[in-house]
């Protein structure tokens, strides 16, 4: 099966967005209050050329710290090399700037291993000697990011995105051994931590070599150290299963998605937030995904009630209507 890249990311990203924004973009961290930020729907474009691209990945609203003035920030995850991100990305923005009319700040995040040649960081269109055109965004391209710069980080996120960093073959055994001695020690959640380290043990899979090297260095570290990462290496490759969309155990699964859901829809009832512990775990799994487009409540409550009305404990979608 595939990895749903775009699936993984999202999901990272929607979790650690502040610390994204740390790492990545902190002047524009600093231009908003952390507290404020709203995830909203990023619906399909049903007119954008690519089918394959027609719903952006996330698209979050922020307030200036301070201020009661609003403005967007558009995250796009890129998971291939791709010729015409540029025009892809204008669209988007040129979509979103009509829909709501406020300002809009774009990202990009490349992820692909290669090619290691820059993305483009603009789009361009000129007709003759005019410049019509001259769009440009915030490209964050981990290839061309050395993972030694990071290991002494104390963003979470950085030590997770140390695996799909610029990594020389000989050293892939080492940067694992340190992304996840470095979590181990961080003041995570349960559920945090299981999520980071589900992300590097899904982007650097060793062989039996590296497996082997890497038990070694495993073998130097303190006891506490060692059983932790032990501990993340057993639920995540000895007993997990490696599908690309960072699982986990029930009840971490349910933290997870009780936070972003109250990030994207405010406080959620006593009721509510009972009968989302009782789904079942592939159901929880498809409401982590539905969330992403939820604007409000109503939009939570209208879920759970397609999927307590379905026969298979999963939405439905809407009847087709009668033709005249």
């Amino acid at each position: 099966m595939a990895l749903d890249h775009d699936g993984i990311f999202k999901q990272l990203l929607s979790v650690f967005f502040v610390e994204f924004l740390e790492l990545f973009a902190p002047d524009v961290l600093d231009l908003l209050d952390p507290d404020s930020l709203t995830f909203l729907a990023t619906d399909s474009f049903v007119d954008l050329l690519d089918p394959d691209r027609r719903t952006a990945d996330l698209l979050i609203q922020v307030r200036m710290r301070g201020q009661m003035v609003s403005f967007l920030i558009h995250l796009e995850h890129q998971a291939q090399d791709d010729v015409t991100v540029d025009r892809r990305m204008f669209r988007y923005f040129a979509r979103f700037y009509d829909r709501y009319n406020c300002s809009i700040y774009p990202i990009i995040l490349c992820s692909y291993a290669s090619p290691r040649r820059r993305a483009p960081d603009r789009h361009q269109v000129q007709v003759g000697s005019m410049p019509v055109l001259d769009f440009h965004y915030h490209v964050v391209q981990l290839n061309n990011l050395a993972w030694r710069d990071y290991m002494h980080s104390s963003n979470p996120l950085a030590i997770a995105l140390m695996a799909r960093m610029r990594i020389a073959p000989r050293d892939r055994w080492r940067v694992k051994a340190s992304c996840l001695r470095l979590l181990a020690g961080m003041p995570l959640s349960a559920a945090q931590r299981r999520m980071l380290a589900a992300f590097v043990s899904i982007y650097l899979p060793l062989n039996d070599r590296e497996n082997g090297l890497f038990q070694a260095e495993l073998g130097t570290w303190q006891a506490e150290t060692k059983e932790q990462v032990v501990e993340l290496m057993t639920e995540w490759e000895l007993k997990g299963r490696m599908e690309g969309r960072m699982e986990g155990r029930t009840e971490e699964r349910q933290e997870l998605t009780l936070r972003l859901l109250t990030r994207k829809v405010g406080l959620l009832p006593a009721d509510v937030q009972a009968q989302i512990g009782a789904l079942p775990p592939d159901t929880l799994l498809d409401l982590s995904e539905a969330l992403l487009d939820f604007s409000n409540l109503d939009d939570l409550t209208d879920w759970l009630a397609a999927v307590a009305g379905s026969s298979n404990g999963h939405p439905q979608p809407p009847p087709a209507q009668p033709t005249t």
